[in-house]
């Protein structure tokens, strides 16, 4: 009677689960990574548009300022729509062109926040990001039996938003800080929760290359609404 060799087979699952488990934190650090490039060309052309009178009065003192608002969420729907189809090279050049048309929206933070509680936001949202998706990461629970509530929230504040545009209504507005906020920060930890659990080691380099954009592509939309809404609350006014 042969004895099955159970030492090279727990062996080789150990191998295997060292090659995924470092497979996947290579994938997520290419995740944050695509996101904080993201977020430093947003922050850069914001700054530029916001420094060049040339170029804000134009936009921020016509209707056009309502094109500029509204196009991020022209990229969102695109995004939602071609993501399955669109190769990974389409994908980044779609990111980095979002990412560069919410920074020409985001001007008008320069224009109206000071930059010493611009950079205090900055810091208290990138904390309140780095624990959610932290938790996100971590946790053995759960998260998609959330995921009606927070999909319902958020339809909800982006109709709320839009909305608000035009009728300018301070206590909606509160509202809709507290509520995104919170809606923003459950995303968070759902998306990067649901990235991790994508990840799968035998991607070929196409597949792993769009879903590491896509996963940015959610967690960067994540922290530039928890930036945005906490501005509402911490930000001074010029």
């Amino acid at each position: 009677m042969n004895t099955p060799n159970l030492g090279y087979r727990v062996g080789t699952g150990a191998q295997a689960g060292a090659v995924f488990d470092e497979g996947l934190r290579q994938h997520m650090l290419r995740v944050y990574n695509y996101m904080g490039l993201g977020l430093v060309v947003t922050g850069l052309v914001a700054f530029m548009v916001s420094s060049t009178p040339a170029l804000y009065v134009p936009i921020f003192s016509s209707p056009l300022k309502y094109v500029v608002m509204l196009a991020p969420l022209a990229f969102v729907l695109l995004f939602s729509f071609k993501m399955q189809t669109m190769s990974a090279a389409s994908a980044q050049m779609m990111f980095w062109a979002f990412c560069a048309v919410m920074g020409l929206s985001l001007a008008s933070v320069f224009l109206v926040f000071t930059g010493t509680s611009i950079a205090r936001t900055f810091f208290i949202a990138a904390t309140m990001f780095g624990a959610t998706s932290l938790y996100g990461y971590t946790t053995r629970r759960d998260l998609t039996q959330f995921s009606s509530f927070l999909i319902m929230g958020l339809i909800g504040v982006v109709i709320a938003s839009i909305v608000n545009i035009f009728l300018g209504s301070t206590a909606l507005q509160f509202a809709i800080s507290v509520i995104g906020i919170a809606v923003f920060i459950g995303l968070t930890a759902w998306d990067t929760q649901t990235i991790k659990e994508q990840y799968a080691e035998n991607f070929d380099a196409e597949s792993r290359q769009k879903l590491a954009v896509f996963g940015a592509f959610s967690l960067y939309l994540n922290f530039i609404n928890i930036f945005q809404l906490l501005l509402n609350f911490t930000g001074e006014r010029e």
